[in-house]
C-alpha cells in the first residue's frame, strides 16, 4: 500500500497513512509538482492516464506525486519524473503551494505541494500506466486552453499555474 507524508501546517512530519485513506478524510499530507519548460518555453504537460483513481483524462503540469516516507520532496520529484515521463534532469524548486480541492470520486487533495521546475528537451518515453498523452505547450495557448475548456484540467493545476506564471514573470521567462 502506498504512504504518504501527513504534515501540519508548518509542512512538519506527523506521521504516515495510506495515500487511499489520506485521500478520503482529506488530510493534510505532503505532495510535489513539476514542471518541465523546453529551450522554446514551452510548458511539457501530461495528460493523466485513464485508468488514475482520481482526475482520470485530465491534463496537468509534468508530473506530481508524493514522496515516500523518508524520502526528500526533491528525491521523490526526481523519481516520478523518470517512473512517469522516462526522463531525468535537474530540478529547483520554485514556491510551495498550500492547497484543498474536492477531486472528485469523494476524494479530496490536501497539500502541501513543493513546486519544482526543469529544463528538458530530449525524448519523452512515457509510462503508459501513469500517462495517456503529453504535448509542450506556449504558455500563450496554455492560457487560452485554460480558458476556454477549463475541465480538460486538473483542480491543482489550475492552483498552480498563476504563482508558476508570476514566477516565471519574474524571472523574464513568460511570453
Amino acid at each position: 500500500m502506498d504512504k504518504v507524508i501527513i504534515v501540519n501546517e508548518k509542512d512538519e512530519w506527523m506521521g504516515t497513512m495510506g495515500k487511499m485513506e489520506a485521500h478520503e478524510k482529506g488530510i493534510l499530507h505532503r505532495a510535489f509538482s513539476v514542471f518541465i519548460l523546453n529551450d522554446q518555453k514551452q510548458i511539457l504537460l501530461q495528460q493523466r492516464a485513464l485508468n488514475k483513481y482520481h482526475s482520470a483524462g485530465l491534463w496537468s503540469n509534468t508530473c506530481c506525486s508524493h514522496p515516500h516516507p523518508g524520502e526528500s520532496t526533491l528525491a521523490g520529484a526526481q523519481r516520478r519524473l523518470n517512473e512517469e515521463l522516462g526522463f531525468e534532469c535537474a530540478l529547483e524548486p520554485i514556491f510551495i503551494l498550500r492547497y484543498k480541492s474536492d477531486v472528485g470520486n469523494g476524494l479530496v487533495e490536501n497539500e502541501v505541494d513543493h513546486i519544482y521546475i526543469g529544463k528538458y528537451n530530449g525524448l519523452v518515453q512515457f509510462n503508459a500506466e501513469e500517462v495517456n498523452d503529453y504535448k509542450y505547450v506556449s504558455i500563450e495557448e496554455l492560457k487560452k486552453w485554460m480558458e476556454t475548456s477549463p475541465d480538460n484540467f486538473t483542480a491543482w493545476f489550475h492552483l498552480a499555474m498563476p504563482r508558476f506564471l508570476q514566477y516565471l514573470d519574474d524571472i523574464h521567462l513568460a511570453a
